[in-house]
């Protein structure tokens, strides 16, 4: 099972990705929110373990933004002892919270459990609205039964639109999931890409149904 831990503290990290590795886990580490954020739209983790004080973005933060594009089960471990932090986190999108200091069983028996939660992955491999037809498994697409070709490009946002239908994917999310952390504010590509996406996919494109662009934040699509 893949697993994305991100701490700042070189210490915890190294401790938790040999133990991790050593119970079969395959481990990705992340030393700051924005690494955080970078490696879980680059590996698409199965399980994430993360700190709430961290550089870049806090830990708070990066939950939020993963939730915008993923469901992947989040258990925070964290120093913070208080109430509210717990509850900020929680209601941020974390499915556990374990504080530090903590004992590996425990640690390990929760992720566990977050893992059973998770599995299997409950994902419909093909995916219909009005008259187009998508395979995400076989990566095709048709229309009114004739196939439609996207690009590499259109087919990943396509793709993380459908993968969480009818849930707001913020712009800076699908930035991120598709050219990497460093265009989170290069707007004018998604304007772009969906217009092509719409003529493509869209019985009238300059009045969408299905993707559907939330003004000022982001994208949904809408069944």
């Amino acid at each position: 099972m893949r697993i994305l831990i991100a701490d700042d503290d070189p210490q915890i990290l190294r401790a938790l990705r040999i133990t991790l590795a050593a119970h079969g886990y395959e481990v990705t580490t992340a030393s700051d929110g924005r690494a955080a954020l970078e490696a879980a739209s680059r590996t698409h983790p199965e399980l994430v373990v993360i700190d709430l004080g961290m550089p870049g973005l806090t830990g708070v933060e990066v939950i939020q933004a993963i939730r915008g594009w993923s469901a992947v089960p989040i258990l925070v471990v964290s120093g913070r002892t208080e109430s509210w932090d717990k509850v900020e986190a929680l209601d941020a999108g974390a499915d556990d919270y374990v504080v530090k200091p903590f004992a590996i069983e425990e640690l390990l028996a929760r992720l566990r459990a977050l893992g059973r939660r998770s599995a299997p992955a409950e994902e419909a491999p093909v995916v219909s609205f009005g008259d187009v037809v998508v395979d995400l498994a076989a990566r095709v697409v048709t229309r009114d039964g004739r196939s439609v070709r996207l690009t590499p490009t259109e087919w990943r946002l396509l793709e993380v639109l459908l993968r969480s239908p009818g849930r707001l994917v913020s712009r800076e999310h699908l930035l991120t999931e598709v050219w990497g952390p460093q265009y989170t504010r290069d707007t004018g590509y998604l304007r772009l890409y969906f217009s092509q996406l719409r003529r493509k996919l869209e019985v009238d494109p300059s009045n969408p149904v299905h993707l559907v662009t939330e003004p000022g934040m982001g994208y949904r699509f809408a069944e």
